[in-house]
């Protein structure tokens, strides 16, 4: 089944009343997670850069029976995160918990890596996380946040400080009292929501009220392969 054809909403609402932010939700990891939580009852706040796909990804969810709305933003500069953080109050009085994606792949061997590059992959998945912890602990204290880190299965050395940088905010996020875990998924998405679903599955549970205690931890998600015929587009990404 693939995200042309969605999953019907089903089971029960175990995120009946809750207000949660995907970031990257318009693609990859995000359309499945997004997916997930609002057949669990949540509502979903659609956060990404391309006003129409969250447009058409958030209609997708509301014609199949969630709710969804999409704010428009890069989350990569903290006042834009801070300004569709408001947002989200303006329109819901709540947020209670975001699923940040900083997975964001380099297309360039370590060697060849420019600054430039290096800047934009640190930019999209270590400052992009600290700043909305910040933002968090600032102004929404209770709020959860997990995100989801660069694949297991990338290769480069400069994927390493990325994913240590990552592994030392979750882990002594507690300092803080800020809850916030990470799952890293085996590969990159494959764009088709029923092989994604183990990693979507993951971020549901860490987001279900049952775990509310669980904070600090890093999961590392096994996830089927992608047929052989969509590796190629897989890898690209």
């Amino acid at each position: 089944m693939t995200a042309a054809s969605p999953l019907p909403f089903a089971s029960g609402p175990v995120l009946a009343g809750q207000v949660i932010a995907v970031t990257g939700a318009d693609q990859g990891y995000g359309r499945a997670i997004s997916g997930a939580l609002a057949r669990a009852g949540a509502s979903v706040v659609l956060v990404g850069g391309n006003s129409e796909s969250l447009a058409v990804a958030a209609s997708s969810l509301e014609l199949a029976g969630g709710t969804a709305i999409p704010i428009k933003a890069d989350v990569g500069v903290p006042l834009d995160w801070l300004s569709a953080q408001n947002r989200i109050l303006e329109i819901f009085g709540a947020l209670h918990g975001i699923v940040h994606l900083a997975d964001k792949r380099a297309h360039t061997n370590f060697t060849l890596l420019s600054e430039n590059e290096w800047m934009e992959l640190f930019n999209c998945n270590v400052k992009s996380s600290v700043a909305i912890a910040q933002i968090v602990r600032r102004r929404l204290t209770g709020t959860w946040l997990t995100l989801v880190g660069p694949h297991l299965d990338e290769v480069g050395l400069q994927v390493y400080p990325q994913r240590g940088a990552l592994r030392g905010l979750v882990e002594h996020a507690h300092d803080e009292d800020l809850r916030v875990n990470l799952v890293l998924p085996s590969r990159a998405s494959s764009g088709d929501e029923a092989l994604d679903r183990p990693l979507a599955d993951a971020v549901l549970a860490l987001a279900t009220p049952a775990l509310a205690h669980l904070r600090g931890n890093v999961l590392e998600v096994p996830l089927p392969p992608v047929p052989k015929l969509r590796s190629q587009e897989v890898n690209s990404r």
